[in-house]
């Protein structure tokens, strides 16, 4: 099926991607009112290469009109492209529980899957990653090809450096303190903040990432898995600078040990038990582990050589 270039405009410019909720147009009929205009544009567009529909999940205290650079590239590169800019939990919306904001990304990515029977793309930054792969995994059904975590903190938090406007006195060895209770739990970041030298606190109090990395069993654990080895293709994408994820490893799913020496995820037992599937992915040949130095966290999705080296390769 062919799609084609999709451009949205906000009221300030002809460039963002952010929409805007109208209760007399219903957020359904907005998808599919998406998809008529790409098809209609695209038989104006010949030789459109049939590229996979795109969904992109912003991070942390910001909103999808973050992401306009990065959309902007697709469209011009990729022409024909379908590109979905999420864009729900903005702002400090984002800093809501975690499994509510799953609840709502997993429908929003149900709801275009099915509009693209022959298969998505989805790519999460930073929060937004971690919220997408909880997401595909709590659909076994779905039909994402490809997953792009970019810079996202799989494995879990332990730096503090990009909460200090919420939290200016916060400190890492301190913060299990305000994460690991009732009321912590009850925001994005108390979800997967994973303090190294309190795993016994992280498995108590913790009610989202020790799930979704099936470090807690529950009813959901074998759907998790399922729903993580039906990709065809999982992109892991972070590097040494990042300065935000810390461990900048944990964008690769290795992380801390209680001496706080980071360990590679392949020695990790989420991986050598394939707990959700990593394993099955990397023997398989679907696991790709990108590495990019001199990248800064805020760059990943705004830097345009950094775009086209580590994300538009994956995009097919």
């Amino acid at each position: 099926m062919q799609v084609a270039r999709r451009r949205a405009a906000n009221k300030d410019t002809n460039t963002s991607t952010t929409t805007v909720e109208n209760p007399l147009f219903p957020h359904k009929m907005r998808l599919h009112l998406q998809v008529l205009v790409a098809l209609i544009t695209c038989s104006a567009v010949p030789g459109t290469l049939a590229y996979k529909p795109v969904v992109i999940l912003h991070g942390i205290l910001s909103g999808a009109e973050s992401m306009a650079s990065l959309v902007r590239e697709i469209e011009e590169f990729h022409p024909g492209t379908i590109v979905y800019n999420c864009d729900k939990f903005s702002g400090w919306y984002s800093l809501e529980n975690a499994w509510r904001q799953v609840d709502q990304v997993r429908d929003y990515l149900n709801e275009v899957g099915k509009l693209h029977p022959e298969g998505i793309i989805v790519l999460g930054y930073s929060q937004g990653g971690l919220l997408a792969r909880a997401a595909i995994q709590s659909l076994p059904e779905h039909n994402v090809k490809t997953f792009i975590s970019l810079s996202s903190p799989q494995a879990g938090q332990y730096g503090t450096s990009f909460l200090h406007l919420i939290f200016p006195d916060l400190a890492a060895k301190t913060a299990f303190e305000l994460f690991y209770s009732r009321v912590g739990q009850h925001t994005s970041v108390g979800g997967y903040w994973n303090d190294p030298q309190r795993q016994d606190l992280y498995m108590k109090y913790s009610e989202f990432l020790p799930l979704i990395n099936n470090e807690k069993k529950s009813s959901n654990s074998t759907s998790f898995k399922m729903g993580m080895v039906r990709l065809d293709k999982l992109v892991m994408i972070g590097g040494p600078n990042d300065d935000v994820i810390t461990p900048w490893e944990s964008s690769h799913f290795s992380y801390f040990d209680e001496n706080m020496d980071v360990i590679p995820f392949i020695k990790r037992t989420i991986f050598t038990s394939d707990s959700i599937g990593i394993r099955t992915l990397q023997e398989a040949g679907k696991l790709i582990i990108v590495v990019k130095p001199h990248v800064h966290h805020l760059a990943w999705h705004t830097r345009r050589d950094v775009i086209h080296e580590v994300i538009m390769p994956y995009l097919d």
